[in-house]
C-alpha cells in the first residue's frame, strides 16, 4: 500500500476535528467535502457563515456533515478574547485588540486548537506561510520537547519507474534558513518523530552533507557532525548516520563502502538537510525531475498540529494535508516511543 494511502486509512480509524479557516476558497471547500465524504476527518469551517454558504453554493459543494463556526457570533468569542489577551498582553495587546483579533478566522481557528475545540488546523491557501507559522507559534505554542518549530515535506515515491519506493521525510525545506548544530539536531529529532507517525515505520535518519564520515573538512561539515552527536546523546537508540552524502544515505552498496558501522545502512527514510537552501533545492529536484509527490510544507515541533499550504496548492494537496494533520492529532494523544527504533530489514 502506498504511504499516503496508509495515512488516509489511519485517519479514518479515529476521526479528528480539523479546522479550516480559509473556507471561502473553492479548493478548500472541495477538499473539505472530499474529506467529509471519505471519512478522514470531521471538518470545521471557520469564517462568516453567509459567505461560506454562498461560496459553497457557487461551487455546488455540499456542506452537510461539516460544522460552520462564525467568529462574529460564536459563543466562544468572549472566552477566546480573554485567552488571547492573557497570551499576548505582555506583548502590549489590550483586551479590546484581542476582541478584534479573534474575529480573524486564522486566529480563531488556532484558538480552537489550543483550547481543545479542534484537534488540528490547516491553512495557507490564502494566508502567507509567515502568517500561518507566526499565528501557530503564538497561539498553539512550541512543544516542550523542542526549542523551535521546523518544517518537512512528505515525499512520495510510488510510481512504477521509481527504483526507491515508499515515503521519505525531507527536513527542513521551508522554515529554518541556516540552523546551527543545536537547531539542526532539533530538526532531526522532530523529523524522526514525523517519520514514525506518518510513515509508520522506524525512523532511519541521514544527516546530509557533502562529506561522508569526514571525507571533507569544512565548518559546514563540522556542524553536521556536531548535530549528529547531539542527537545520539539525546536519543541513543535512534538509527542515524552523519555526516553522510546522499548516495550513501540511500544506496546500501555505497553505504557499505563508505560508512564503517553504519546504523542506517543506506536505507534512510529521513533526510536532514544542512540548510534551507539545500533542503528547498533538494525537494524541488525530487519533485520536478524525480516526479516524487511532495506533500507540505508540514510543521513539526508544535504542541498540537497546525499545517501550512502553498498558495498554489490544489484541492488534492489540501485533502492530503488534512489526512496528515488528522494522523498527527492522533499521535499527539498517544506519544511516540522514539527510543525504540530498530533498523528495518
Amino acid at each position: 500500500m502506498k504511504a499516503i494511502n496508509r495515512i488516509i486509512e489511519r485517519a479514518r480509524t479515529s476521526q479528528r476535528r480539523i479546522v479550516l479557516c480559509e473556507a471561502e476558497d473553492p479548493r478548500m471547500l472541495e477538499a473539505a467535502q472530499r474529506a467529509t465524504r471519505e471519512g478522514i476527518a470531521r471538518i470545521v469551517l471557520v469564517g462568516p457563515s453567509a459567505h461560506i454558504r454562498a461560496a459553497a453554493a457557487e461551487q455546488n459543494i455540499e456542506l452537510s456533515g461539516m460544522e460552520l463556526v462564525d467568529p462574529a457570533v460564536s459563543p466562544l468569542a468572549e472566552s477566546f478574547s480573554e485567552e488571547l489577551f492573557a497570551l499576548r498582553s505582555k506583548k502590549g495587546m489590550t483586551l479590546d485588540e484581542a476582541k478584534q483579533e479573534i474575529l480573524k478566522p486564522l486566529c480563531f481557528a488556532n484558538l480552537m486548537v489550543r483550547l481543545g475545540h479542534a484537534d488540528g488546523s490547516v491553512a495557507g491557501s490564502v494566508h502567507t506561510t509567515a502568517d500561518v507559522v507566526r499565528t501557530a507559534i503564538q497561539i498553539i505554542g512550541i512543544h516542550p520537547s523542542f526549542k523551535l518549530v521546523s518544517s518537512f515535506f512528505l515525499m512520495m515515491l510510488c510510481e512504477p519507474f521509481h527504483t526507491l519506493k515508499g515515503g521519505l521525510i525531507f527536513s527542513d525545506c521551508g522554515l529554518v534558513v541556516d540552523p546551527d548544530a543545536g537547531e539542526l539536531a532539533q530538526i532531526a529529532m522532530a523529523a524522526a518523530d514525523s517519520a514514525q507517525s506518518l510513515l509508520m515505520e522506524a525512523p532511519r535518519v541521514a544527516m546530509l552533507s557533502f562529506s561522508t564520515s569526514g571525507s571533507a573538512r569544512h565548518a559546514a561539515v563540522d556542524k553536521v557532525v556536531e548535530a549528529t552527536r547531539l542527537v545520539r546523546a539525546q536519543r541513543p537508540h535512534l538509527a542515524i548516520d552523519g555526516d553522510v552524502q546522499l548516495d550513501a544515505a540511500l544506496v546500501s552498496e555505497i553505504a557499505m563502502r563508505k560508512i564503517e558501522h553504519s546504523q542506517v545502512q543506506g536505507h534512510a527514510n529521513v533526510l536532514i538537510f544542512p540548510s534551507l537552501e539545500a533542503g528547498n533545492i533538494g525537494y524541488k529536484l525530487a519533485e520536478r525531475i524525480g516526479d516524487a509527490k511532495a506533500i507540505g510544507p508540514l510543521l513539526q515541533g508544535l504542541k498540537k498540529p497546525a499545517n501550512d499550504l502553498s498558495r498554489g496548492c490544489s484541492a488534492d494537496d489540501i485533502y492530503f494535508v488534512i489526512a496528515v494533520t488528522a494522523v498527527q492529532a492522533q499521535t499527539a494523544e498517544a506519544p511516540l516511543d522514539t527510543q525504540t527504533t530498530p533498523l528495518a530489514s
